[in-house]
Order: structure tokens, then C-alpha cells, then sequence
């Protein structure tokens, strides 16, 4: 049992990403009384990114909560200069977010309340609450190959320096702008790089339109070496073997020292699931209504990517899910919601 007394308030959100950071600053304007949870540190998927990691979007559009993202050469935010500034805007508006505090239980209790289990410094504690909002975004973990070997300690599903794989033979797999910056950063910093990709060819909407020259260059001359129409089938500690994705690709069984998987990630819907939301097909995007953000389970709002479920093809981030916020706060404190934005088009689509 839980080693504190039950502590109560009217809303939880669960998540600390930009736009759990964002929802934050708009309930306490508004005066809603509110808790705050997140299993890690704020933004810790965006400290996942390797080193200087630039992000797609224009500054203006990934900035939360009203507060301008500057930077010092007025060119795209990188994965430093982002963290910080979700660490300002913390600061600036002094939220207090219980960080490293996970949420292991929800329950609906009766009177349409929720009871929080949550662990902190591996002690359970709990909280009643009246209304939840699940901000717990969409890429808990790397997808996995489903090859033998994947988890050998040479396979990389993330990489913090390209210095690491200076001189050293390193098969990237993927075909979007994770796996072309990868091995575009590996190569530039003296790695011999691979890239194993089941398409045909590069998918150009899907790479920074920056990147997309030099990786084709970079192939069509062999300095990177292109493995079109291929996909893993075992992993060893010195070697990989890829199988044809279709007719036009070729078995082989390579050289490699490390193995960088970058084929995108999968959602954590657990307490989706544990608060009673309906999750439908094999990507479990949940049932919400679009107009208030509310689930199919009452009294539990979705802000962010976590409306995607298993995104295959992104279409929701933080571009489109600053009105997620606006509509949630509407809804709760009884005002007009607000008038839907202009559509935005993913450029990496």
C-alpha cells in the first residue's frame, strides 16, 4: 500500500514533453489546480537525439506557451539549445513538475474520480484526482528489427557521438531523414558507412530537403555504400546478413563493427489503456473527440503526438498540437474553444 496519504487536485497530466510543458503553463493561468508527472527528466525523448541534432521545424512553430525560441545564428533549435529552452520556460513560469515519477496505476474511483499510483524514489504514493491529461507523446522506444542478434551490444539503436565510430565499419538501416542524417554525420566524422534501406530508393519527402543532395551523391559514388531493396536478417558480432525486401533486391552478408537501427518508434499506450480509452488497430490510435480533446473514456483528455498512436507515417507533433491545449483548457475551465488552426503539412511526410 501506498506510503502517503492521498493527496488530491483537479487535473494531472501526464507527460513533460514541449507540449505537456505548454499545457502546464496554460492551466495555472487559468487558474485550474493541477499535478504534473513524468516518468524521466522534461523532454527526455528529445535527449535521446545525437549530439547537435538540428530539429526540421522553423523555430516558430516548435516555441510553447507564448515564449519566443531564439538562437545564437537565427537558424533551426538544436537538441541543446531546446532542452534548455524547455528548462527556461520551466524556470520562467515555475512549474513544478514531479520528474522521475512514473505512474504505475490508474484507477477510476467512485464519483468519476481517479486514483494515481505513482513511485517516487521507489516508493508508491497516490493521488486523487478529477480529470487526466495523457501528454505522453508517441515514441517510447526504437522499433525493432525482428532480426536475430538485434540485441548485441554492437547495435545501436541510439548514438551519442559520431567521434565513437570514427574508423570503423557501421551498417545504418533505414531510409528516412533519421537514418540519412546518421549516416551522413557518421561519414563526415571518418566512419565507413553502409545504409541498408527496403526501398528502391530514397523517399526525398521524408529527408530534410538540406540532406537530400549530399546522401545522393554520397551513394551514387560509393563513398557510402547504398543496400536498396534490402532488410536485416540476423545480426552477428561481425557481421550482418540482408534478405531482398522485394524482387529487385539482393542477399548479402556484410562486414560491420556497429549496427545503428533508424527505422522509427513505437507509442507506450499502457495508460491509455489502464484509464479506459478505446484503442483501435494494429497502431492503437485512440478514440478522442477533436473538438475538446476528450477520450472515449470520459474525463481523460490526449494532448500531442499520443492522438497517433504508432505513428507509421508522422502526421501529428508539435506543430499541430499546440490547439490540443488551447481546446483542453477550454474545455475545462467552460469557455468557447477555440476556431481550428489552418492545416499543417508534415515537410518529412
Amino acid at each position: 500500500m501506498p506510503n502517503e496519504l492521498t493527496m488530491n487536485s483537479n487535473a494531472a497530466i501526464i507527460g513533460a514533453g514541449p507540449l505537456g510543458i505548454e499545457l502546464a503553463v496554460a492551466l495555472k493561468k487559468a487558474g485550474v489546480d493541477y499535478l504534473h508527472f513524468d516518468a524521466r527528466q522534461i523532454g527526455y525523448t528529445i535527449s535521446w537525439f545525437p549530439p547537435q541534432t538540428r530539429f526540421f521545424s522553423s523555430n516558430e512553430r516548435i516555441a510553447i506557451a507564448g515564449v519566443p525560441l531564439q538562437t545564437a545564428d537565427q537558424s533551426k533549435a538544436t537538441r541543446e539549445e531546446y532542452l534548455a529552452y524547455l528548462r527556461c520556460v520551466v524556470q520562467q513560469f515555475d512549474l513544478q513538475i514531479n520528474t522521475y515519477e512514473p505512474v504505475t496505476n490508474l484507477i477510476r474511483k467512485p464519483g468519476e474520480d481517479f486514483l494515481l499510483i505513482t513511485r517516487h524514489a521507489n516508493l508508491p504514493r497516490e493521488w486523487r484526482v478529477k480529470k487526466i491529461i495523457l501528454a505522453t507523446g508517441g515514441t517510447a522506444w526504437p522499433r525493432k528489427l525482428n532480426a536475430p542478434g538485434e540485441e548485441l551490444p554492437h547495435v545501436h539503436k541510439h548514438w551519442s557521438d559520431p567521434h565513437d565510430y570514427f574508423r570503423k565499419r557501421v551498417l545504418v538501416v533505414g531510409g528516412k531523414n533519421s537514418a540519412v542524417e546518421t549516416a551522413l554525420r557518421l561519414h563526415n566524422a571518418g566512419a565507413i558507412v553502409s545504409l541498408s534501406t527496403r526501398y528502391d530508393e530514397l523517399p526525398a519527402k521524408s529527408i530534410k530537403y538540406w540532406l537530400l543532395p549530399e546522401i545522393t551523391g554520397l551513394l551514387k559514388s560509393g563513398r557510402i555504400t547504398p543496400w536498396f531493396n534490402t532488410t536485416v536478417a540476423r545480426i552477428t558480432p561481425s557481421h550482418v546478413h540482408l534478405t531482398p525486401s522485394n524482387d529487385m533486391g539482393e542477399k548479402a552478408e556484410i562486414e560491420a563493427d556497429f549496427v545503428i537501427p533508424q527505422i522509427g518508434y513505437e507509442a507506450d499506450m499502457s495508460l491509455c489503456r489502464l484509464a479506459g480509452v478505446e484503442l483501435r488497430g494494429e497502431a492503437e490510435v485512440p478514440v478522442y473527440d477533436p473538438a475538446t480533446m476528450e477520450s472515449s473514456s470520459p474525463g481523460v483528455y490526449l494532448c500531442g503526438t499520443v492522438i497517433g498512436g504508432t505513428q507509421r507515417r508522422y502526421e501529428t507533433f508539435i506543430e499541430n498540437g499546440h490547439v490540443h491545449v488551447e481546446k483542453i483548457v477550454a474545455h475545462l475551465t467552460g469557455h468557447a474553444r477555440p476556431a481550428e488552426p489552418t492545416p499543417y503539412v508534415n515537410p518529412e511526410s
